[in-house]
């Protein structure tokens, strides 16, 4: 028996250090090579690690949140193997950027790439997220169908497996408290702030910290607007291809950008650079299972309404399944945020930096309004926007919102030349 040291090796973007976001392995295990030991999570990406050889466990770095420096011991094996340095591990995964969305950068998680088999063995592809889900539901991945690249196993994958096995659905709505386990009464429970919420967290407070916002909400009618909508859906054969109101939305605020063109714009903070772009790069603050991401939609402002709407599902569904290339989640100019239909009234969305501006979308309903005159049941909804006070005067971001409000409530004139 021999003691083989697997070294954190170097996870690419000038990374010195990364983070424990979860353990495959305990000690006493007994590993084979290329099985996953773990996610390491960085200020990039989530990277899953699989082992340079085959042997038992016999100590860890650390526990989930512990940091641990490029080159320091991560996993200490007892093996029969003969290693030589070549046979260095390498990430399961290349690493893929984090995420620049409003109200926190979260680290999306890197996708798995298809290795060769080893000992008659191949590594099942898929993200760190639905491994956990598989090894907390007993399920062998290997049986799941992938419909991904390559074979890779998606969240809707596993779901459909796991609900055709046991006849129940997996999937449970965030609103069921059934998802986690409750605290009982008079007990506290603590849970450790790691990986991506770490993330989140040390992103909010510098956004909150560093940028002075000045929040301004506007109410306008979408009415106009949503009967154009209904009215090109019913016109599409393509049900999967229906528009949202937010394509719409996004080319109002490219029309509008030509006139405020300090609102696209990005602050280099290490040049005190203000850089004001010509093409629109419009991030979509998007909710996945491993927390908020923003996808981008780079040169929005050369698509029409029907190529803005695909592309803005396309990454946002890429970002949900771990399928978002690199180049996709960074460089957005501005990004809009939706909750949907839990829009609310009104919110104070975060600014996504180095943007100095982002645009949150309400619910819309209908209510009673005064129209030439007369009362009349209108579409109302409220936009919510924050820009950053340095850069952006209060007039000019009100005379924005404002135009953006002209174009939606005339929808016809966003389509002018």
């Amino acid at each position: 028996m021999s003691e083989y040291i697997f070294k954190l090796p170097d996870l690419g973007e000038g990374m010195v250090e990364s983070e424990i976001a979860e353990w495959f392995i305990k000690v006493g295990d007994q590993v084979s090579e290329e099985d996953l030991v773990g996610t390491m999570m960085t200020d990039k990406a989530a990277v899953e690690l699989s082992s340079p050889v085959s042997g038992k466990v016999v100590k860890l770095a650390g526990e989930p949140g512990d940091i641990v420096a490029v080159g320091a011991p991560l996993v200490v094996y007892e093996t029969d193997a003969t290693v030589t340095p070549q046979t260095s591990a390498t990430a399961a995964a290349e690493p893929a950027p984090a995420s620049n969305g409003s109200g926190g950068e979260a680290a999306s998680v890197a996708q798995a790439t298809a290795d060769s088999p080893v000992g008659g063995r191949s590594r099942i592809m898929t993200s760190p997220a639905v491994r956990r889900m598989a090894k907390a539901a007993s399920i062998d991945l290997a049986a799941v169908p992938g419909t991904g690249p390559g074979g890779r196993v998606t969240r809707k994958d596993f779901e459909a497996f796991a609900e055709s096995t046991s006849g129940t659905p997996q999937r449970r709505d965030r609103g069921d408290r059934g998802s986690q386990p409750l605290v009982p009464t008079g007990q506290t429970k603590e849970i450790k702030v790691i990986g991506l919420r770490r993330i989140i967290a040390e992103r909010m407070t510098t956004a909150t910290r560093e940028v002075p916002h000045f929040t301004y909400v506007e109410e306008l009618d979408v009415t106009e607007v949503e009967s154009l909508r209904n009215h090109l859906n019913d016109k599409n054969p393509d049900k999967s291809a229906r528009l949202t109101l937010l394509p719409f939305l996004g080319l109002a605020l490219i029309r509008a950008l030509r006139d405020f063109p300090q609102c696209n714009a990005t602050y280099d903070k290490d040049r005190n650079v203000l850089i004001q772009h010509g093409p629109v790069h419009l991030g979509v603050a998007t909710q996945t299972p491993d927390g908020l991401k923003v996808p981008v939609v780079h040169n929005a402002e050369s698509l029409s309404v029907d190529a803005l709407g695909s592309e803005i599902r396309r990454v946002s569904e890429a970002a949900r399944s771990n399928r978002i290339k690199k180049s996709e989640l960074s460089g957005s100019t501005i990004t809009i945020t939706s909750l949907g239909k839990l829009g609310g009234i009104v919110s104070t969305p975060v600014i996504n930096m180095p943007e100095v501006g982002i645009i949150g979308v309400n619910r819309a309903v209908n209510r009673p309004v005064v129209l030439d005159g007369q009362v009349a049941v209108r579409l109302m909804m409220n936009l919510s926007s924050s820009f950053d006070h340095r850069f952006v005067d209060g007039y000019d971001a009100a005379a924005m919102i404002q135009r953006i409000r002209e174009l939606l409530e005339h929808p016809a004139t966003i389509f002018l030349p």
